[in-house]
């Protein structure tokens, strides 16, 4: 089963950290707009599609997609969104997450944690596949504060096409002497890295690996923030076998440390071939360029579709269409 995580962080308003929404006002409901568009196609929690500063749409088109080409069962989980999405959802009671470097981000985590641990046990399929997947603006930042906590001297990637590498190591630099931890001070307790330095979906999904079905296959779809969660799961001696399900374009940016970070935390990874070179659409194409890239489980889910017989060229096809009338809705 696929299940969505939505969340939020303050530094999603930090200027020009992340590319997840069109601006200021309408980024932070993002990850709730995401859970409307993979289940109707389109957005009810705010009144516009959900895309980058330049119109490029938000990845939960391929996610949809795929959900709909290949009936892939979802459940979106609450872990700290702003906004609910209008979709039915299970609430896990958790806060925004806060700015780290003012304070602790996550100061409920381990309660968060707990909570997600108990819903794997009373939800998460026995046996067969569980795929968390993500959407949290500005995440990508939260992951790597808590990968250089857990001792991982990486880079992870962004939505944007330049990866706003030295405003990451700025909000590292102020967020770690807020809390006084220096890199790899955390290696050996996790959950205090996210209280510290993370975001809500980060303990959630955590706590819902934790309580899955040791014989269940767990797939993680999405890219270094996913590789954040697993590294926080090897942290607290979880050594099942994981697979992270991300897109190529996550494998190809040579500003992430994705590749590196896999094999050190032992993880496996899976790369969707996904291809809209030629797309109709420039926001789609845009992605061959290094755009966008994955978010709300696109990667993953086009692992999910071939699980169900379908195949990547399918979800290709059906991702035009759907941001066809999508784009002619917008235009209207």
């Amino acid at each position: 089963m696929f299940f969505l995580f939505i969340s939020n962080t303050d530094l999603a308003a930090e200027p020009g950290l992340s590319a997840a929404g069109a601006n200021a006002e309408v980024l932070p409901l993002t990850s709730a707009a995401d859970a409307d568009v993979i289940r109707f196609g389109h957005p009810r929690a705010i009144d516009r599609f959900p895309a980058d500063p330049e119109g490029r749409p938000t990845p939960a088109v391929i996610t949809r997609a795929a959900v709909v080409s290949a009936d892939i069962p979802v459940a979106v989980v609450r872990a700290g969104s702003i906004l609910p999405p209008e979709p039915p959802y299970v609430e896990l009671g958790a806060s925004v997450g806060k700015d780290p470097r003012k304070g602790p981000s996550v100061p409920d985590a381990r309660k968060i944690f707990e909570r997600a641990r108990d819903l794997a046990r009373n939800l998460a399929p026995r046996g067969g596949k569980i795929m968390p997947a993500e959407s949290v603006p500005g995440g990508t930042t939260t992951a790597l504060l808590v990968l250089r906590a857990l001792g991982h001297d990486v880079m992870v990637s962004s939505a944007s096409k330049v990866n706003p590498i030295g405003r990451k190591e700025k909000i590292w630099a102020d967020a770690s002497a807020r809390a006084g931890i220096k890199m790899g001070d955390l290696r050996d307790d996790p959950i205090k890295a996210l209280e510290e330095l993370g975001d809500p979906m980060q303990p959630a999904v955590l706590g819902f690996i934790a309580g899955s079905r040791d014989e269940s296959e767990i797939v993680l779809a999405g890219g270094t923030q996913m590789l954040a969660v697993a590294a926080c799961l090897r942290a607290l001696g979880d050594d099942r076998p994981i697979t992270v399900a991300t897109t190529k374009y996550i494998v190809q940016d040579s500003s992430s440390s994705f590749a590196s970070l896999a094999s050190a935390i032992e993880v496996e990874t899976y790369a969707a071939p996904l291809d809209f070179s030629a797309s109709p659409f420039k926001g789609l194409r845009d992605y061959e360029d290094g755009y966008v890239k994955e978010g709300v489980g696109a990667g993953g889910s086009v692992l999910y579709a071939a699980w169900n017989g379908v195949g990547v060229s399918e979800v290709i096809r059906a991702t035009n269409s759907i941001y066809g009338e999508i784009a002619a809705s917008q235009i209207k």
